[in-house]
């Protein structure tokens, strides 16, 4: 009986998927475990191998947990709403509905094919209204939702109508009122609109103002990543920056939060720090500059304020608010001119550029509240609106960025800092004294910026802040293809829609391009967006991450028609126990999550404040790029050692058309036109290609379908290849060839059970050494599978493998035993040997075996005896010898005495257990 994974494979999945052998239910009586894959998007190109590292590892330990008894959850669903599919519609004209439909069919083909433990009666698609409708509901609870600073959550915005009703703002403490003082009847003196307008001010999910990426090219809004040096990405077409109304949550206000959440989570440090250093908390002074000739003032934030002596000049960003009031007439030109040149940077360009400082003088200035010195205010695109009040105080002496505009524009760099040349480059630390500094002269820097905030203070000039750098996120987006509005507009103001009237489904439009005025295509359509009376809806659709931000509860509960997930299925899974994912979603898509989790906690729909309590981020399998060389000018093509002699250019070649290094030169002339008539330089008659390790893309031609090495190898052999390949955390290339010896592995598995025709195995006592190989194999592989170190339990398999063929072993017991702990990372061929070997009762529903300790040591011990320091023999003893007995033994050996040449030795050093060393 042969080894025949590929129908072993399609016999346990067609078992598995009928009986669906993987569906979980609340169980009381189970403790329970959560195994979460991070939600993938069903691309039209579907998987290449790099993709189910993390779905395998999840698998291996879902699996893993089921059979230590736990009830496990292991669902799988889509992100399918999202710009490709929209930018596919408008190229084909396909609705992105059709095409994601087509996307995901292919992608869950895939996924059955490796062999996953879905409980697919879960499964979720963010495009879906059943589904989406929850996401527009949740929306509105954010959206009637305000935080009380007061005591750290979120409130429904009634309770704070209701203050302002019964008390205005008296009994709201200074951070609550966000800037307003009135009492109740000045409330109830307001307009409708006057309140809601008001009322924007505080909701969690609200309508601003704010900068966009604007291409009148395409008639669009875009997104950061899709700009690149002002041009669109798409058609290089000119982008400029427009003041927009969006959408936005009100993040910052769950910064601390955010923050402390932290220390909780068994997360990587690097994750915790990236996720620290995107909140990015910054304590220190808010400084009242007074700009001269004017009675308007400028606000900046420092975290240094004891250098404000040396503040040589000001910076503010091209965009701020003031610049248009106390521009000068005569630098009016030139600051509307770099103005227009700032629209055409993107964020990104402007906070990463350092080797071509710009900037303007706006010809006004401010003075220093602690001395009356006249500062220079300047533009500068490294200055952001959007960051901090978009004004900085320039001290050269101590900031790099400062010192280098400085540098540029011939402005001063005063010398602030005790024994510090700032002659070359700025001091950034915070130790040492400060000179030229009045009051502050001859003073601990610490101490310093203590003293500095104070006398600030006094003169009512600044006062004590805490800042963040994260900004609100921004939560509109003028697409098609993604989530409604649940939003109506009477006379310009945004009212909900009632939660009755969701879902509000997508409408069917004709086309998919932008309305052209910055809208999206919604705003085409006269009769949805008119469709109720004196009201108009919202054009724009919400962003991707809208309905990732929340999927992990819809998977408690995915069916419900009545509430997003009921209370008592999310108290029993509750957190998400391992979370699986690439370091891409490190930042945005987490702390969308945990924001999400925060307010539903606030407002007492779940009971847990943080949706991942383990996190795991797989690294990338790399792809093995394959390189032809044309010799420059021709169509011909030298081999890699010749390469040198000729002038060339390298050009990616399909990895599928080489076998290893060598390139099938027929399938390339085939592969595209214009090598029909290629010519070939040879080396000893074979086309050898270069190669370069490079991130695995079909732009690259570096990409392998998992389907193809399945069919080949099976998948079993996949899933243990991809295990095999290194550390789940480490990025690895990709190595179609390494492949071979882990299929050799489970064919020997197989011959253990099977040795010829028929299956032979022993119900006997199983021999002593049996056990010692089993075992210690069960607790190696048991400790590294808790850590996640499959690479290391793939091995001790190998190795346990290998130990029992030597020794013959067909005990029952022995072999049964093997194959649960082998069932993780190798399912179907367990579960066949299983069947075939008289397992009792469902594969599955075997447990796991527990080590027994007196198997894990050996009888005998080998070790190595040195002489002046060099191995010469390896000795056996039995595992308790004593010291002495061992030194005697070792002695009388006959091929130690031979290398002893008749010498009396000076000492004999025996440290039990690991070595003897003769000194002669």
């Amino acid at each position: 009986m042969e080894y025949n994974p590929q129908s072993i494979e399609k016999k346990w999945n067609r078992i598995w998927r009928d009986s669906k052998a993987f569906r979980t239910d609340i169980d009381l009586s189970k403790p329970k475990y959560y195994v979460l894959d991070m939600f993938p998007y069903p691309s039209g190109t579907g998987l290449h191998v790099g993709h189910p590292l993390g779905y395998i590892a999840s698998d291996i330990f879902a699996r893993y947990k089921r059979a230590q008894g736990f009830n496990v959850l292991h669902p799988m669903g889509f992100d399918a709403f999202g710009l490709p599919a929209e930018q596919y519609a408008i190229e084909t004209g396909q609705h992105p509905a059709t095409t994601t439909a087509t996307n995901i069919a292919k992608f869950r083909s895939q996924l059955d094919n490796i062999g996953f433990c879905y409980d697919w009666d879960r499964e979720i698609r963010t495009s879906d209204p059943a589904y989406y409708k929850w996401t527009q509901w949740i929306f509105l609870q954010i959206y009637n939702s305000w935080y009380d600073h007061d005591l750290g959550k979120a409130r429904p915005i009634s309770e704070l109508l209701e203050m302002f009703e019964n008390s205005g703002t008296q009994n709201l403490s200074e951070q609550n009122r966000r800037g307003y003082i009135f009492p109740p009847l000045t409330w109830s003196e307001y307009l409708v609109e006057e309140k809601e307008k008001c009322l924007m001010d505080f909701r969690l999910s609200y309508l601003a103002e704010a900068e966009v990426n604007w291409c009148e090219a395409l008639g669009t809004v875009l997104a950061n990543d899709e700009v690149i040096n002002g041009l669109s990405e798409r058609g290089g077409h000119p982008v400029i920056k427009k003041r927009m109304r969006q959408w936005f949550l009100r993040i910052t206000d769950y910064a601390d939060r955010l923050l402390e959440g932290l220390q909780q989570l068994d997360w990587s440090d690097a994750m915790k720090e990236m996720q620290r250093n995107w909140i990015g908390k910054s304590v220190g002074a808010e400084v009242k500059f007074s700009i001269v000739d004017s009675e308007d003032t400028i606000d900046v934030f420092t975290t240094r304020p004891d250098t404000i002596f040396g503040a040589s000049f000001m910076v503010l960003a091209p965009e701020h608010e003031l610049l248009a009031k106390i521009t000068t007439a005569e630098q009016k030109a030139e600051v509307e001119k770099y103005q227009e040149f700032v629209q055409t940077r993107s964020e990104r360009e402007r906070l990463a550029e350092v080797k071509s400082i710009t900037g303007c003088f706006t010809g006004a200035y401010a003075l220093n509240p602690l001395n009356g010195a006249r500062i220079p205010i300047w533009i500068s695109e490294y200055v952001l609106a959007g960051y901090g009040t978009g004004a900085i105080m320039a001290v050269p002496a101590g900031d790099q960025r400062d010192f280098l505009f400085a540098r540029k524009f011939n402005l001063p760099v005063p010398a602030i800092f005790e024994g510090v040349d700032v002659s070359e480059e700025a001091y950034a630390a915070k130790s040492g004294k400060l000179i030229n500094s009045d009051f502050l002269n001859g003073v601990e820097i610490p101490k310093a910026i203590e003293m500095a905030v104070d006398k600030l203070v006094a003169i009512e000039a600044g006062k004590k802040k805490i800042q963040f750098r994260m900004r609100d996120a921004g939560f509109s987006r003028q697409r098609y293809w993604g989530e409604p509005f649940p939003i109506i507009y009477k006379n310009g103001t945004p009212y909900p829609l009632s939660e009755n009237d969701l879902p509000l489904e997508l409408p069917v439009v004709d086309s998919y391009n932008p309305s052209g005025d910055g809208e999206g295509p919604l705003a085409t359509l006269d009769n949805w967006m008119n469709e109720i009376a004196g009201a108009k809806r919202e054009s724009s659709t919400m962003p991707g991450y809208a309905g990732s931000s929340w999927y992990f509860l819809r998977y408690a509960d995915p069916n419900n028609s009545e509430t997003f997930a009921s209370k008592q299925a999310t108290d029993y899974w509750n957190q998400v126990d391992l979370y699986i994912g690439g370091t891409e979603h490190a930042v945005g898509h987490l702390l969308y999550s945990r924001l999400w989790t925060k307010i539903l906690y606030d407002l007492g729909y779940i009971s847990f404040q943080e949706p991942f309590k383990k996190l795991v981020n797989q690294g990338m399998i790399t792809g093995n790029s394959r390189f032809v060389y044309r010799v420059n000018g021709t169509n011909e093509f030298v081999s890699f050692a010749l390469k040198d002699k000729y002038e060339t250019t390298p050009i990616h070649v399909d990895v599928a058309l080489c076998e290893g290094l060598e390139l099938d030169i027929n399938a390339f002339k085939a592969w595209r036109a214009e090598y029909h008539d290629a010519t070939f330089i040879l080396e000893e008659g074979k086309y050898v290609c270069g190669s370069q390790v490079e991130k695995m893309s079909k732009r690259l031609f570096n990409t392998v379908n998992p389907d193809d090495v399945v069919q080949k190898y099976g998948a079993d052999t996949f899933r243990l290849y991809e295990m095999f390949l290194g550390p789940l955390e480490q990025s690895k290339p990709w190595d179609t060839q390494g492949i071979e010896g882990v299929s050799r592995f489970l064919k020997k598995l197989w011959r253990l059970f099977v040795p010829q025709v028929t299956i032979d195995l022993s119900d006997g006592e199983p021999e002593l050494a049996a056990m010692q190989i089993l075992h210690k194999t069960i607790r190696k592989v048991t400790e590294d599978t808790e850590r996640m170190s499959f690479n290391t339990v793939v091995s001790q398999f190998m190795i346990c493998v290998n130990e029992l063929s030597a020794m013959k072993c067909n005990n029952r017991q022995v072999l049964q035993d093997l194959l649960v702990i082998l069932g993780p990372f190798a399912p179907n061929i367990s579960a066949e040997l299983w069947e075939i070997s008289g397992g009792k009762g469902d594969y599955l529903a075997a447990k796991w075996p527990a080590w027994d300790e007196k198997y894990l040591f050996s009888a005998e011990i080998s070790i190595p005896v040195a002489i002046n320091g060099k191995t010469r023999v390896q000795l056996s003893f039995p595992a308790q010898t004593d010291a002495k007995s061992m030194e005697t033994t070792a002695l009388a050996n006959e091929q130690v005495q031979k290398w002893l040449e008749g010498n009396t030795p000076k000492k004999v050093i025996v440290v039990p257990g690991r070595m003897i060393n003769i000194v002669l």
